[in-house]
């Protein structure tokens, strides 16, 4: 049924308020199916995806809070509305919803438009993070650690690469698959340490251990991951074990302020968790850098950034439900608080538009699998990382979030000893 000609009252005032919010919206690429069944069909010839509002009450759930990030992944995650079709196209919508100012007269339409809808019923208790103590003290970061890492192994399988690699994979065309692309960004990253056989190096932020597995197996290095993951820990070891590489390489449950290596190591990396520490860290996260390499030694920071025109803000979906206590700064607080620390910065490269092609993969493997997903998590689990992957993606590809390596050395008024060009870089062995 054509929802314009449908009867009912409370799908006549759902239908005027999205009328009403949605207008200018040209032309409207989506669908919206009610309750009962009944259709507003989209203005295009397919709709690139249909909103289905599962109860009368739906829209209430949506806008319930000022804060609409939040408030319509609350609603989504506990299925007062359901996605179907490309969720990706979602966010344009989004967009056009908090860039669109109204002015006073159109708020107050707004306002009875709202008032006059349906009541959304009690939700269940609220799964959001919980996080106690000083922020980013080491006994905090380790809940919040715990909050996201330790979905079950088997969740993260489902749509991981083999090497199961949490972070911005490296295409060189754009056409490969997760696998391949996931593979090149390890050997990019040890590229671009210039990885030496009998090297140490520290993983910070290790994850399941590919890195540190890779760099040992083609590289010859002495290969040392931390990470505050239970269940990462026990698998990369596992993984190490199986690899037959247990005499030069390991993982252990650290975080990296707790790091003890007297002797120091010739080359860092951190890959994807940067987004962990906080500004307010951010000079003990270098300054500890710093201590673990030796003179001379090279240190790679791969991580995400904000936009420097977006001031950072707290309270939104992901903060709640994904990355507690998690904080993006702008490049140029990244790299003056290592040159403060005294590393000499010597290459930054921006990759923003490979993880959002990496995002993109995840989200498809893992709607691809979503009945086997229900087997490991419950339907909400799933829903969180679906719309978190892919309001992520858009970010990265809208330019919201960038994704920086960033390489520094440690010398001080001294040539570096690194070579005059990046050509190596692109030399596999």
């Amino acid at each position: 049924m054509d929802a314009r000609q449908n009867p009912d009252k409370a799908v006549q005032a759902s239908l005027r308020f999205l009328q009403f919010l949605t207008e200018g919206y040209h032309p409207r690429n989506f669908a919206v199916r009610f309750w009962d069944g009944s259709v507003w069909e989209a203005e295009t010839e397919t709709p690139d995806f249909t909103i289905v509002l599962n109860h009368p009450g739906a829209l209430r759930a949506i806008f319930r809070q000022t804060d609409t990030d939040l408030s319509m992944g609350e609603a989504y995650i506990y299925n007062d509305f359901d996605i179907e079709g490309d969720i990706f196209k979602v966010y344009a919508l989004e967009d056009f919803l908090e860039q669109n100012p109204l002015s006073l007269e159109r708020k107050a339409q707004l306002l009875r438009h709202y008032l006059a809808l349906p009541k959304a019923p009690k939700r269940e208790a609220s799964r959001a993070a919980r996080l106690k103590g000083r922020l980013h003290s080491i006994q905090r970061d380790r809940a919040a650690i715990r909050y996201h890492y330790d979905v079950p192994n088997a969740f993260y399988t489902l749509w991981l690469d083999k090497n199961m690699v949490y972070s911005c994979a490296y295409f060189e065309t754009g056409e490969e698959d997760l696998d391949t692309a996931q593979e090149q960004k390890l050997d990019y990253l040890c590229r671009k340490l210039r990885l030496q056989p009998g090297e140490r190096l520290l993983d910070i932020g290790c994850g399941w251990g590919a890195l540190v597995v890779h760099a040992a197996k083609h590289y010859g290095v002495e290969a040392l991951g931390i990470t505050l993951s239970e269940n990462q820990y026990r698998w990369a070891n596992e993984r190490i074990r199986r690899e037959g590489l247990s005499d030069r390489a390991r993982v252990e449950l650290l975080d990296y302020r707790e790091v003890r290596q007297p002797e120091g190591f010739d080359k860092l990396v951190s890959v994807g968790m940067f987004e962990h520490v906080g500004e307010a860290m951010l000079p003990v996260y270098f300054q500890k850098a710093w201590e673990l390499l030796k003179p001379g030694g090279v240190f790679l920071n791969h991580g995400i950034a904000r936009d420097a025109n977006i001031p950072w803000q707290r309270g939104t979906f992901g903060d709640h439900y994904v990355f507690p206590d998690g904080e993006l700064e702008p490049i140029w607080l990244t790299t003056r608080a290592a040159e403060e620390v005294g590393f000499d910065i010597r290459d930054i490269e921006g990759l923003r538009e490979h993880y959002a092609l990496t995002l993109r993969h995840w989200v498809r493997r893992l709607e691809a699998r979503h009945e086997e997903a229900l087997r490991v998590v419950d339907e909400t689990t799933y829903r969180i990382w679906r719309l978190f992957m892919s309001g992520a993606s858009y970010n990265f590809l809208t330019g919201r979030h960038k994704l920086y390596q960033t390489l520094m050395v440690k010398v001080t008024r001294a040539p570096s000893g690194l070579p005059w060009t990046r050509a190596d870089w692109y030399c596999r062995q």
